[in-house]
């Protein structure tokens, strides 16, 4: 018995009909599309809060709660509202803006030189115990802040700190990230032949640090400067636990108050548009940090550092 195969027929396609295949411009360009919508998107999910806390900004407490909350109230009270910020409780708001000042600067110096330090030494460096030490400061990175806020209260308060400016600068000095991030950037940043003619023309290790490695971490101290601004900046449960007086309140815990009291006192709105008002104020210093110090990061500063 023998059996039979038919052969098997290959359609063909008709001529005209065949679908073309996009090119390679084509995909990147759909590519390029996509991931500028989603940008936008993302772009308009951050900047929407800051485009409503300006248009509430400009309405009076009426005004506040009876119109839309993207679009402008019946009349524009932004010049009121920026006077009684800065008029209430005898300027006290006033007080609290060179309050933060003096916590974030003092605290965004002092962490960026020393995080900048840590992670040049860590990343040039071999000593007993290196690694174990950089573990521990990643742990670190891990724990929340809150969950130190009691035993640091608990220690200055044995020290007698509590209530005073140090409460809130000496925490704020210590940041793990910083740390991390200036070593893996000190790694590549500053070649270790650099070191080596350094110390060939007899210089110490401080002045290596301090007049070379330093300029050459520019825009890495510049990015842990930032992140320790805006953290002591924005900084809120620290300073409520450590400071009792409300001349030594950072804007943070200061408008808080300032609404709290204003709602205990059965007035909710009587100061709301001033709060909405003055954290408008307060967030501008690091608007105008932000755009004094982006350009530190278009470009690094090694290029011609070594010649090859």
């Amino acid at each position: 018995m023998t059996t039979s195969t038919a052969p098997r027929v290959t359609p063909t396609a008709v001529p005209g009909t065949e679908k073309p295949r996009p090119s390679k411009r084509q995909r990147g360009m759909e590519r390029s599309t996509l991931l500028t919508v989603l940008l936008w998107l993302c772009a308009g999910y951050f900047v929407l809060p800051l485009f409503w806390l300006l248009i509430a900004s400009t309405k009076d407490n009426s005004d506040l709660f009876s119109t839309f909350g993207l679009w402008f109230g019946n009349r524009f009270a932004l010049w009121e509202n920026l006077v009684s910020v800065f008029t209430v409780r005898n300027g006290l708001f006033l007080q609290w803006v060179l309050n933060t000042v003096l916590y974030a600067g003092l605290s965004a110096v002092g962490a960026s030189v020393l995080a900048t330090a840590a992670g040049y030494a860590f990343a040039k460096y071999k000593f007993p115990g290196d690694k174990l030490l950089f573990s521990i400061n990643l742990g670190a990175i891990m724990i929340p802040l809150t969950a130190l806020a009691l035993p640091t209260y608990l220690l200055f308060n044995s020290a007698g700190l509590t209530n005073t400016p140090w409460a809130v600068i000496l925490p704020s000095l210590v940041s793990p990230f910083g740390v991390y991030l200036m070593r893996v950037y000190a790694a590549d940043a500053i070649p270790d032949s650099l070191i080596e003619a350094a110390r060939v023309d007899g210089a110490g290790e401080f002045r290596i640090f301090w007049q070379v490695g330093f300029r050459l971490l520019g825009p890495g101290v510049v990015t842990v400067f930032l992140f320790a601004l805006v953290a002591t900046w924005n900084n809120y449960f620290l300073p409520l636990i450590m400071l009792n007086s409300s001349s030594l309140y950072p804007l943070t815990v200061g408008l808080a108050q300032q609404q709290s009291a204003s709602a205990a006192g059965g007035g909710a709105q009587a100061l709301f548009s001033t709060v909405i008002t003055g954290s408008l104020v307060s967030i501008v210093p690091l608007i105008v940090a932000f755009l004094v110090l982006q350009r530190y990061w278009q470009a690094g500063l090694t290029t011609g550092g070594v010649k090859e």
